[in-house]
């Protein structure tokens, strides 16, 4: 094999893909995926004994323009064993003609920024035009990343933030002019909008606490066996989701109330990109309560590493090594 790679780092992947442009990546990639012009394995991670952590696998391939294949290689590090971001790795694009690598590029970086873009994608097909009151519910790199890109799609004029660890909601809140809250309840008070991003294995947010007309992003937990919100939570809501396949396999919060005998697969109303193109339905009135449960799909990553590669090549940024 002969040919150069280009070498993309986080830093360069922030100044070409900024929270407008992903958003709309976003969109696209989530279109593609509905419409099943994509192949999308589901992720699988090997599991480190000892509690180590993980390492995360995902490949795909995405379709029509993009035309292009990649794995991402990413570690799931516990907080205590943190070396930097809880996600590390890289992301290695493929053009599909002829399968010959492409590029590099900070898989930890990647998935930081096409998480936040694709819930906010969501959240602008979800949430009520009129939301203006965003809360976080964690403290780390995806809570910073939510808040910047939630802030493109709705006038968020108040970000409340909880975090397990208050040092460092206490933190964000300086950094992104929000305020941080001491309980979970003082942080949902007359909340629009909610974000799950944290590692809770157990719920930490319950359908009581849930008011007519929020939206609700659930993005931290990624495991069968782990749940960030009750039951209740994915019962008494319009449940949208990214991608079937994965919802069924690795989605904590709908498996578990599926399993009890609460809900059918019937409960799932569809995936984002098929309301993006306006096949289903998203949110029918103000009081309705919308629920997106976000995985994350190689169709994401795989969308943002093409369009950053394509911004590289077209600027002359990266390191180029030859392979």
């Amino acid at each position: 094999m002969s040919g150069q790679l280009r070498i993309i780092n986080g830093a360069t992947i922030r100044r070409l893909a900024p929270p407008e442009k992903l958003i709309g990546w976003m969109r696209e990639a989530m279109i593609a995926v509905s419409r099943r012009e994509v192949e999308l394995p589901l992720r699988r991670a090997i599991v480190l004994p000892g509690g180590m952590g993980a390492i995360g696998i995902m490949p795909g391939y995405v379709g029509a323009e993009a035309n292009s294949a990649g794995v991402k290689l990413v570690s799931l590090v516990p907080p205590e064993r943190r070396k930097g971001s809880s996600h590390l790795g890289l992301m290695v694009l493929y053009d599909a003609d002829g399968l010959v690598p492409e590029a590099i590029l900070c898989g930890g970086t990647v998935t930081a920024i096409r998480t936040s873009a694709a819930t906010a994608n969501a959240t602008d097909l979800l949430a009520r035009k009129d939301a203006t009151k965003l809360t976080i519910l964690g403290s780390g790199e995806q809570a910073a990343a939510h808040i910047d890109a939630l802030r493109v799609v709705r006038p968020i004029d108040d970000v409340r933030i909880w975090g397990v660890n208050q040092d460092n909601a206490q933190r964000l809140a300086i950094e992104k002019g929000g305020r941080s809250c001491k309980t979970v309840e003082e942080a949902l008070d007359g909340a629009d909008i909610v974000c799950t991003v944290t590692a809770a294995s157990e719920p930490i947010l319950f359908g009581r606490q849930l008011a007519d007309g929020m939206h609700v992003n659930l993005v931290g937990s990624s495991f069968p066996d782990k749940r960030e919100v009750d039951d209740e939570v994915v019962t008494k809501s319009r449940f949208f989701i990214d991608y079937l396949p994965s919802t069924l396999d690795q989605a904590g919060e709908f498996l578990h109330a599926r399993e009890t005998g609460l809900v059918t697969d019937n409960h799932i109303l569809g995936e984002i990109g098929a309301v993006a193109t306006g096949e289903i339905t998203g949110r029918q009135s103000d009081a309705d309560i919308t629920v997106y449960k976000s995985l994350g799909v190689a169709a994401q990553d795989i969308m943002t590493a093409r369009r950053v590669f394509e911004l590289a090549c077209s600027a002359g940024l990266g390191t180029l090594a030859n392979i």
